[in-house]
């Protein structure tokens, strides 16, 4: 395993950070990740150097479970808590009480000071290392959510804050506010951001790196269309495995199988094919040498091989030209983001 230093915070973390929000989640009835799965995922993980692990207190059915499981994980394992980096968030609307209140959802102070100290049993922790806000709330000024944020720091209970999807100018506001009333500033970004989706990030992204913010991707690998896996029919339809998500949802097809992302899929092949890699560990490699800022995918798996699969992507070396030649499918102009 390769580590970095997670952008402009003192933490060093795994280059590959492992996401649980199958944990618990029911899909059509189906639990996608059982408890017993979920310990041996993480096993997995651990015992790849994986030290960098991605939850959120909304996360399995009902909310909450995805935490609990990890918690239970790290207390059957005797794992020292100072050796692993715990993300969680909070936004959503938290049904593992019962039904939600009126108070039960968004970024006030009342919601936040609730949620973490559920997080924080459920993990059987003191503290998380980082904290994210799932995503924007319209309903809260910023500034009381950033105060709120900054006692959690000040009280130990948390040590640094990220932010979730959210727009370019809206993140530009938050670090603005803290930097003018002397709050806690978002260290790390968590965007969809991957080769084959071609969404303008680019104004986020120069925010990112011009910040110093570190940037933790979700779903990149573009919910497994980057893993080759998928074929194009003649009329232009996605062609997915039984039990893909390109075979369960419209959303997939709409969200990811554009012309460009098939262009995307076919210079990551070929460059996988040089390097002799899968195309999920260049798709992978390629999002960890953006060297504007500091760039740790999220990786999601539903079996040990498929993390390790994952994993393998750290002993993965792109050259400067097949870095570019993956840009130059994306469309993105001569200065990329490497």
């Amino acid at each position: 395993m390769e580590y970095t230093t997670l952008g402009n915070t003192g933490t060093t973390v795994s280059q590959l950070c492992f996401g649980t929000w199958r944990f618990g989640k029911e899909s059509d009835g189906t639990v996608e990740t059982d408890r017993e799965e979920a310990h041996e995922l993480l096993d997995a993980a651990w015992d790849r150097g994986v030290n960098f692990i991605d939850t959120a207190n909304v996360y399995g059915d009902p909310n909450g479970t995805s935490e609990r499981w990890i918690g239970e994980w790290l207390d059957e394992r005797d794992i020292d808590r100072e050796d692993v980096v715990i993300a969680s968030k909070v936004y959503f609307p938290f049904d593992g009480w019962g039904e939600p209140g009126p108070n039960d959802s968004g970024l006030g102070r009342k919601h936040i000071r609730a949620q973490i100290e559920g997080t924080l049993e459920r993990l059987g922790t003191d503290y998380l290392d980082l904290y994210y806000i799932h995503r924007w709330d319209e309903d809260t000024p910023i500034e009381e959510t950033l105060r709120t944020l900054t006692e959690l720091v000040r009280e130990g209970k948390v040590h640094y804050l990220g932010a979730s999807s959210m727009a370019a100018w809206k993140l530009t506001k938050a670090l603005w506010t803290s930097d003018v009333e002397g709050l806690e500033r978002f260290d790390v970004t968590q965007p969809m951001f991957n080769a084959a989706d071609t969404d303008d990030v680019g104004d986020y992204l120069d925010v990112c790196a011009d910040q110093d913010v570190a940037v933790c991707p979700y779903s990149p690998l573009a919910g497994g269309f980057l893993t080759g896996k998928y074929e194009r029919d003649e009329d232009g339809t996605v062609v997915a495995p039984d039990g893909s998500r390109g075979s369960l949802t419209d959303l997939f097809e709409d969200r990811y199988t554009s012309e460009t992302a098939w262009e995307v899929l076919e210079a990551v092949r070929s460059v996988a094919e040089q390097v002799d890699a899968t195309p999920a560990q260049v798709s992978l490699r390629w999002l960890m040498e953006q060297d504007r800022f500091t760039c740790v995918p999220i990786i999601g798996a539903r079996t040990p091989e498929q993390l390790e699969e994952n994993v393998g992507a750290v002993d993965v070396e792109l050259s400067d030209e097949q870095f570019e030649r993956i840009e130059s499918a994306r469309g993105a102009d001569d200065d990329g983001y490497r």
